[in-house]
C-alpha cells in the first residue's frame, strides 16, 4: 500500500523541539509577545505543504523524505550530547555543522526573504526604467507581451514600497536551501566549538534558531553573515547551548583547518545566568515571527521582546519614490528601436 503523503512540514524538527518541550507541549511566544500559548510540538514549527513539490516522481511530499535521514542522523548526536559526550568526532561534528547550516536556510523568513529581495530588484529595475520602458522590460527580461492595460498594472504594482507580488515556489527555496548549506556549513566547520551545559538556567529558541553575532568594529551598515560574523549561537536544548566561536585567532595563528574541524580546540563549560541572558537575548533578537521554549521557562523570556521581522533581509535603496521617468538608459529592445 502507498504511503498517505505528509501534509505537515516541520521547518523546524520536531525532535528539536522536543529538547524544549515537557513531554508533548511547548510553549509558543508570537512576537511581540501579547500571545503566548502551549501547543503539541506536532502542531509547532510546521506549515501546511510547506516542502510540497507538485508533482515529484516520488510524491510531493520528496523533499520531506530527504530531510528525513539527515534529521534522524542529527537526533542521534543530540542524543549523544546530552549523555556527556563532547568533543564530538570529526564525522559527528561535520554532520551536525550540515544540520545547523540546513535549519539556518530552511525556514518561512528565508522563502519570504527570497520573496522581497526578487521584488526589490524588480522594483528597482522597473522604476529606474521609468513607466515608458514597462513593456520592453517584461518583453527583455520575462519574454512577455504585456497590453496597455497590463503595462499600467505592473508599473502600480512594481513601484509599491513593497515592489510587486513574487510568491517563490517550494522548489525554488529547496534549491537555493542546497546552494547555500554548501557554503555555509564549511564556514561552522573552521569555527572552535564551545558548549555551554546549564543546570538552574534554560535557553530558549525560536523559529530562526541559528543566529549571528557581529563584531563589536562592524560598521552597523555592514550586516553580517556566516563568513564575517564574530559568533554563530545556536540553542541545542533547553539546557545545552553551542557557541561557534570567532575563527581568527585560529587563522592568525596559522592552525591548519583540519585540526579545527577534527575538534582539538572544541571546549565545553558551565553556564551562567549571565550566558543564558546573552543566548536568550540573542535568540529573541534575531527571531521572525516566535520564540519557543519549555512550558516551565517563561522567566527566562526576555520582557522586552521586538516587533516580529516576517522579512529579515532585504536591499538598500528599496524605498526610492518614482515619478514615471526613466533614471538611467534603458537598452533598446527590437520593437522600440523600429518605432524610433
Amino acid at each position: 500500500m502507498a504511503q498517505t503523503p505528509a501534509k505537515r512540514h516541520h521547518y523546524v524538527p520536531q525532535f528539536y523541539l522536543r529538547g524544549f518541550a515537557d513531554g508533548e507541549q511547548i510553549a509558543t511566544v508570537r512576537l511581540p509577545g501579547n500571545v503566548r500559548y502551549t501547543s503539541s510540538v506536532r502542531k509547532t514549527g510546521a506549515e501546511n505543504g510547506f516542502h510540497a513539490v507538485q508533482g515529484h516522481p516520488d510524491g510531493d511530499d520528496a523533499f520531506e523524505k530527504v530531510l528525513s535521514p539527515i534529521e534522524g542522523a542529527a537526533s542521534q548526536i543530540f542524543a549523544r550530547i546530552e549523555g556527556g559526550e563532547w568533543p564530538l568526532t570529526p564525522g559527528d561534528r561535520a554532520t551536525l555543522a550540515y544540520f545547523i547550516a540546513l535549519q539556518a536556510t530552511r525556514g518561512p523568513e528565508q522563502r519570504r526573504n527570497m520573496d522581497q529581495l526578487a521584488a526589490d530588484v524588480a522594483r528597482m529595475e522597473i522604476g529606474y526604467g521609468g513607466k515608458a520602458n514597462v513593456k520592453g522590460w517584461a518583453r527583455r527580461e520575462r519574454g512577455i507581451d504585456l497590453t496597455d492595460v497590463e503595462a499600467d498594472l505592473m508599473w502600480e504594482q512594481a513601484t509599491r514600497p513593497g515592489g510587486p507580488p513574487i510568491r517563490h515556489t517550494a522548489l525554488a527555496h529547496i534549491e537555493q536551501m542546497m546552494e547555500m548549506v554548501d557554503t555555509i556549513h564549511p564556514s561552522l566547520s573552521f569555527r572552535p566549538w564551545t558548549l555551554v551545559r546549564f543546570e538552574d538556567e534554560s535557553l530558549l529558541t525560536s523559529d530562526s534558531p541559528v543566529t549571528l553575532v557581529a563584531r563589536s568594529d562592524d560598521g552597523t551598515w555592514m550586516g553580517v553573515g556566516f563568513m564575517t560574523a564574530q559568533f554563530v549561537l545556536y540553542p541545542l536544548t533547553r539546557k545545552l547551548g553551542l557557541i561557534m566561536s570567532d575563527p581568527e585567532m585560529m587563522i592568525d595563528l596559522e592552525v591548519p583547518v583540519e585540526r579545527v574541524r577534527n575538534s582539538e580546540f572544541d571546549l565545553a563549560q558551565n553556564g551562567s545566568l549571565e550566558i543564558a541572558n546573552f543566548l536568550n537575548w540573542t535568540t529573541a533578537r534575531q527571531a521572525s515571527l516566535s520564540l519557543f521554549h519549555h512550558p516551565d521557562d517563561a522567566r527566562f523570556v526576555p520582557a522586552e521582546l521586538p516587533e516580529p521581522r516576517p522579512v529579515t533581509m532585504s536591499m538598500s535603496g528599496r524605498h526610492v519614490e518614482f515619478t514615471g521617468e526613466p533614471l538611467f538608459d534603458v537598452p533598446n529592445t527590437p520593437d522600440q528601436a523600429s518605432t524610433g
